[in-house]
């Protein structure tokens, strides 16, 4: 299951998040997303895990946890919505 952690400390690495979730259980991947331009965080990321138990485990012991003076958020990742290319956009 691939979740959506959201209001990260920007002092917060992969490695950091991942531990956080493998109190839980086994963690399949744990990314912060990085600004392009800056390489500093931006305050979201995903961690998968491939048992959803676990998954709903750490959704339910970390959502509204206080990491670094900031509630994080923990939800189940949505499909990334596409973005329209150009069609009715106006300037």
């Amino acid at each position: 299951m691939n979740m959506y952690v959201s209001n990260l400390s920007f002092s917060l690495t992969d490695d950091d998040l991942k531990q956080l979730f493998e109190e839980f259980g086994a963690v399949s991947s744990a990314k912060v997303i990085t600004d392009r331009e800056t390489g500093r965080s931006r305050g979201f990321g995903f961690v998968e895990m491939a048992s959803t138990a676990e998954a709903n485990a750490a959704m339910q012991g970390l959502n509204n946890k206080q990491t670094d003076g900031r509630n994080m958020g923990v939800s189940e990742a949505r499909e990334r919505e596409s973005r329209s290319t150009g069609g009715n956009r106006r300037w």
